[in-house]
């Protein structure tokens, strides 16, 4: 496995974690739709909003942050990928869109960033 894929799936688990210990309820992980994917999706600690967290990890962030790689392609795909969840599991609740960055090489040094509500797909042309 390359490096760039192991430190995203490093990356993935961390911020499970992160969000399990936040009181989130992990609903799906890596769920894919064609080509395409969403890295965690979770119910909210008030358990009313579904929300699609993706997640961004750079070993460092002198050339960019990670949650940069989120573009308008990104945010289309996550958008679409999300409608087909919502419409094959019938959901009805609230939904969310956010980032996790994760900048470090190993969870004792890791910074995480969660951005909550970070972008909205409906919003993008």
């Amino acid at each position: 496995m390359a490096q760039h894929n192991e430190t995203g799936k490093w990356g993935e688990e961390l911020a499970a974690d992160f969000l399990r210990k936040n009181g989130y309820q992990i609903m799906e992980r890596n769920w894919r739709f064609g080509h395409r994917d969403l890295d965690i999706i979770v119910r909210s600690p008030e358990g009313n909003e579904v929300v699609f967290v993706e997640v961004k990890t750079r070993s460092g962030d002198i050339i960019t942050k990670p949650e940069d790689a989120v573009d308008i392609r990104k945010i289309r795909s996550i958008g679409y990928c999300a409608n087909a969840f919502v419409k094959q599991f019938n959901i009805a609740d609230l939904l969310r869109f956010d980032i996790i960055a994760i900048v470090g090489r190993n969870k004792d040094v890791a910074e995480i960033e969660h951005v909550k509500d970070a972008f909205n797909p409906c919003l993008v042309y």
